[in-house]
């Protein structure tokens, strides 16, 4: 099935189902997706194998583009909810992701100090002492966890290197409540294998490490772009409704965008 890359350092602004007027950072090459996750249903396609010959683009760069662009809207009296950092992969990936959101911070209090700073991340890199000092200074970390049941995990997200799923929970831990969980529910098969991270089993894992975690906010949601693998199917808005209403029993907000 079809899918996209962005092909600009800043993208947008555009309407977010989840974040309202988000203006996009992608901070990987614009001719290909770059992410040490692997998920079958990503709009940005599959992860090529092979070491990216694209450079990323430069710390000076994003600063400079993103100052033009926020100016512009500024001058023009237009409205901003978010500074989103997505694209074409994990932004923590970009050897700069650090000082990128440095500046980022310095540019969005100089021109649009209303606009919120949100980061779309795997959180795998959450351990790395720098880059978990630069996702806090983020006002909104979106962090994944498609499932609490690693060998579901391991299927939907394909994650390449050393890899745990207890690994990963710690990292979700140290942002001390100061995260949203996105989860995306879908079903289907992937190399033979049945995949419904919307089972019985499945949600009572999830829920568990959610209670643990006590995010600001649970973000829900299924497909709703096509997908590299085929056959994948979405989830109903009842069942995601329904999985809302238990989040929220554990005194979470939770977000539906069926």
């Amino acid at each position: 099935m079809s899918t996209f890359l962005f092909d600009s350092i800043i993208f947008g602004p555009v309407w977010s189902r989840r974040l309202g007027e988000s203006l996009g950072i992608n901070l990987l090459p614009a001719n290909r997706k770059v992410c040490n996750f692997n998920c079958i249903y990503c709009e940005c396609g599959l992860t090529p194998k092979e070491t990216p010959s694209s450079e990323f683009p430069s710390r000076g760069e994003v600063k400079k583009l993103l100052s033009i662009r926020l100016q512009e809207m500024k001058n023009k009296g237009e409205y901003l909810n978010s500074i989103t950092f997505a694209g074409n992969g994990e932004p923590t990936l970009h050897p700069d992701f650090s000082a990128i959101m440095s500046d980022t911070v310095e540019v969005r209090n100089a021109i649009f100090p209303e606009a919120k700073i949100t980061v779309l991340s795997n959180a795998t890199r959450a351990g790395i002492k720098n880059i978990f000092e630069a996702l806090s200074l983020a006002d909104l970390n979106i962090l994944k966890l498609d499932s609490a049941i690693e060998s579901t995990l391991l299927h939907i997200n394909c994650p390449t290197g050393n890899f745990s799923l207890p690994s990963l929970i710690d990292s979700l831990t140290r942002f001390n409540g100061k995260l949203i969980i996105q989860t995306l529910f879908f079903r289907g098969k992937f190399m033979g294998t049945d995949i419904d991270n919307s089972s019985a089993s499945e949600i009572s894992a999830w829920l568990k490490v959610i209670g643990m975690l006590k995010p600001e906010c649970v973000m829900i949601y299924s497909l709703a772009r096509d997908t590299p693998v085929q056959g994948l199917e979405r989830i109903e808005a009842e069942k995601l409704t329904a999985i809302a209403r238990r989040v929220e029993e554990l005194g979470i907000s939770a977000q539906v965008s069926p």
